[in-house]
């Protein structure tokens, strides 16, 4: 089978997966107390011409059926449909999808370079005191809540006054000129990459060098060592090349929760990201954001696991397509 049949063959499967998600979640949303008009019932001023319009405007006064009827039609000609609070769904999504795709990409760059050399180390030294102070900080990172990471990194911006707090970008950021613009973004990216990172590198650097550990114990890498071949040829091209299939397919999990994985951090810090625009959309029960928001997640996750798929059969030549 050749690599674009296989990717067409992985594409046809995931459509069925794609309507049972979109049945589910729109099943739970549906079956949630929250009353989107909530806000408009309880003002007196609001005549009930004007919630009934707005019903209509939404399709709230049709049967569920319907409403996911008239969703799954809209979605699959390209129109998200228009949010309960105004403004087109796809605007909103992909202005807050952009943001958080930004804050992500920073912390997997960061996360994958710092986390990879030290796992290599801490397996090469294994029981030295560098591997127990590695230990130690996975062990701090994946104990600790991701909100109170972020509670004591705003803590310090308060007190030190070095970092900003909250939003993308300064006041007057249309003033600046473009290298100004650019270094305010990351100016304000500090503190949720902070976070983001330590929170992962943790799990990541642990799996690293339980890989490579128990690569480090097979018959080939005492062979290779016995006919007297360099200790970093037999660590970087010998066993790390072979403990990095699992790795893959962690990547392709990380590449999947690029647009979800920093809800918590976002709503915390005050970032303004698909995670914060998400959960905003729950509590008020805005339907069609909150099924877009759920939809290009499930996308993600079986465009990661595809992506994974297709690294482990370039990187690994026993691996094959069929």
């Amino acid at each position: 089978m050749s690599l674009p049949v296989y990717i067409f063959k992985r594409v046809l499967q995931a459509l069925p997966l794609l309507f049972l998600i979109s049945i589910m979640a729109f099943t739970m949303l549906k079956l949630s107390p929250v009353d989107p008009l909530a806000t408009m019932r309880a003002n007196p001023s609001v005549s009930q011409a004007a919630i009934e319009a707005e019903e209509e405007r939404l399709g709230l006064n049709k049967p569920a059926p319907i409403q996911y009827y008239i969703w799954l039609s809209n979605t699959m000609q390209g129109n998200l449909g228009v949010s309960s609070t105004g403004g087109s769904v796809a605007g909103r999504l992909f202005t807050c999808a952009g943001n958080t795709l930004l804050l992500n990409m920073f912390t997997f760059a960061f996360t994958w370079l710092i986390a990879l050399p030290a796992g290599v180390y801490a397996a090469v030294h294994r029981g030295t005191i560098i591997d127990k102070f590695f230990s130690l900080i996975s062990s701090v990172g994946m104990s600790m809540p991701t909100f109170l990471m972020c509670f004591l990194l705003l803590m310090v911006a308060l007190a030190t006054g070095l970092m900003p707090i909250g939003g993308m970008t300064s006041a007057n950021y249309n003033e600046l000129n473009g290298w100004q613009q650019m270094l305010d973004i990351g100016h304000h990216l500090i503190m949720p990459v902070c976070v983001l990172t330590f929170i992962q590198l943790a799990g990541i650097q642990r799996q690293v060098r339980s890989n490579l550990l128990d690569v480090l114990r097979a018959d080939y890498v005492r062979t290779a060592r016995a006919k007297g071949v360099d200790e970093t040829r037999v660590i970087y091209k010998h066993a790390l090349r072979n403990a990095v299939n699992p790795l893959i397919t962690l990547l392709g999990f990380e590449f999947a929760s690029l647009l979800s994985g920093a809800a918590i951090t976002e709503m915390v810090l005050g970032y303004p990201g698909l995670g914060f625009l998400t959960l905003g959309a729950v509590q008020t029960k805005d339907i069609n954001l909150v099924m877009a928001s759920i939809m290009m997640g499930a996308i993600m996750l079986i465009v990661g696991n595809l992506l994974a798929d297709v690294l482990l059969k370039i990187t690994d030549p026993r691996i094959t397509i069929d």
